[in-house]
């Protein structure tokens, strides 16, 4: 079975940068196990693999090295970059079937942007059970960590300064607690999204990590699902002073990514989150399935 791809790096200004997802067309029908093994090939965090749908312009399932999921950020803005490389696409409004419900997007040159759907908030953690995952004190965290989805959950944590940002170094076991606490079994892990409230670059309002679990890489270089949770988490609890705001992810990484992002609606009903930026087509060819 042959299939035609391409790499796309998105939230990048130029290739190598941002985040990686290689955009497999018109696969959404192949199996689960043989999606999973392909992202396991090409050792990115997550792939897509899009196909026909009835309810939008096109069908999109993401996958981790592990699991199938319902959304995810970056590679949204690599499949519809993809799609505009190869003329599936061009300037204009469409809208992506997704695990996560029906996510519209807006295309302009090279800029994706996608509106990610009105956020839920859940539990609140304590924060020595959250710092333990990141192998830091407690006292880093300044604000209380919280279950926030906008598509796909992440535990959003609130950090003092860059230094503690940097300092984090990932302890499964920890993790393992964590999950535990949240009452997650197996491999659907809802990770701590740590963030800071400034730039890694005179141009960021916020700067983030994400540290995962394997088999995943160690490491997501940017990650828009966690953008827009972490943006309606921000604007709630009253930390921003504006919805609209520039956050960066991945700098220490050596793939510097960036986003352009705006939550929608007033901080007590928020009605969705914009998370926009560029995808860099790097590769295309085609992917021999057995």
């Amino acid at each position: 079975m042959e299939y035609q791809f391409d790499w796309v790096d998105a939230f990048a200004a130029s290739a190598f940068g941002g985040n990686g997802c290689a955009v497999v067309h018109d696969g959404a029908e192949l199996p689960a196990e043989l999606c999973m093994a392909y992202v396991r090939e090409t050792s990115l965090v997550e792939c897509t693999f899009t196909g026909p749908s009835d309810v939008a312009d096109i069908r999109v399932r993401y996958f981790l090295a592990s699991r199938e999921i319902p959304f995810a950020g970056h590679p949204t803005i690599a499949t519809v970059a993809a799609m505009r490389s190869r003329g599936m696409t061009g300037d204009g409004s469409l809208t992506l079937e997704t695990g996560a419900g029906i996510v519209p997007v807006t295309v302009s040159g090279t800029r994706v942007t996608m509106t990610q759907i009105a956020p839920q908030f859940g539990e609140t953690v304590p924060p020595g059970i959250v710092a333990a995952v990141g192998s830091i004190s407690p006292d880093q965290i300044i604000a209380p960590p919280q279950i926030v989805s906008t598509g796909l959950p992440f535990c959003i944590t609130v950090l003092r300064d860059r230094a503690a940002l940097e300092a984090l170094t990932f302890d499964h076991a920890a993790m393992q607690r964590l999950a535990t606490h949240l009452g997650q079994t197996g491999t659907d892990l809802m990770e701590p999204f740590w963030v800071i409230q400034d730039g890694a670059t005179e141009a960021g309002d916020t700067y983030a990590r994400l540290l995962l679990a394997p088999p995943s890489p160690a490491e997501d270089p940017f990650t828009g699902s966690a953008t827009g949770a972490m943006a309606a988490y921000l604007w709630s609890h009253g930390l921003i002073g504006r919805p609209d705001f520039v956050a960066e992810q991945g700098h220490a990484m050596g793939r510097p990514g960036q986003a352009q992002v705006s939550v929608l609606g007033p901080h007590d009903a928020i009605t969705g989150v914009e998370v926009g930026g560029n995808g860099v087509i790097v590769m295309s060819g085609t992917v021999h399935f057995p």
